[in-house]
């Protein structure tokens, strides 16, 4: 599994202060659809209010294991492996050779790639299964799965966390 690890920069960056008179992450949602008003709950729960707060869009930056996180009001349909709605993108530092990157992203669609700013992200409705899709990530681009055992591993690990609530370790930061 990745280690996902913070900068020194980052464990040390001070919470940012809100502007007066600025929304907070609770009248933001509200409003919101049924989906990213859950995960802002659930995220909000976990890690506290967000740095930054707009109409449509929370992001969390150095929370947990993450560089940041985002949540916006968008739900994208996701059919893998069972239809669901991806608003929760979480993004880590990840550098990868360029010949890796091809079979990396036919893996998985919500596993985005940033070769040049050095970061891979991957968006779902909840936060194990964005773990697990980078974990898994990362055992393609080293070889050590192909891409169709993550596919079906990923698929495996997903329905054992819904159905019968058993994590494994790629589920985990």
């Amino acid at each position: 599994a990745v280690t996902i690890t913070m900068g020194a920069a980052a464990q040390s960056a001070a919470p940012q202060s809100k502007a007066p008179g600025s929304l907070t992450a609770e009248q933001v949602i509200g409003s919101w659809k049924q989906t990213p008003q859950d995960v802002a709950k659930t995220m909000i729960a976990k890690y506290g209010q967000p740095q930054e707060v707009t109409a449509n869009r929370l992001i969390w930056h150095n929370n947990g294991p993450w560089k940041y996180s985002e949540l916006v009001n968008e739900e994208i349909a996701h059919d893998f492996p069972v239809p669901h709605k991806d608003v929760l993108r979480q993004v880590i530092n990840y550098k990868i050779v360029s010949d890796k990157a091809d079979e990396l992203l036919a893996y998985d669609g919500s596993v985005i790639l940033e070769r040049t700013k050095g970061e891979i992200s991957a968006r779902c409705d909840k936060e194990d299964a964005n773990f697990l899709a980078i974990n898994l990530a990362d055992d393609v681009a080293n070889g050590r799965r192909s891409v169709e055992d993550a596919r079906k591993f990923y698929a495996e690990s997903m329905m054992a966390m819904m159905k019968q609530n058993k994590k494994n370790e790629y589920l985990q930061g």
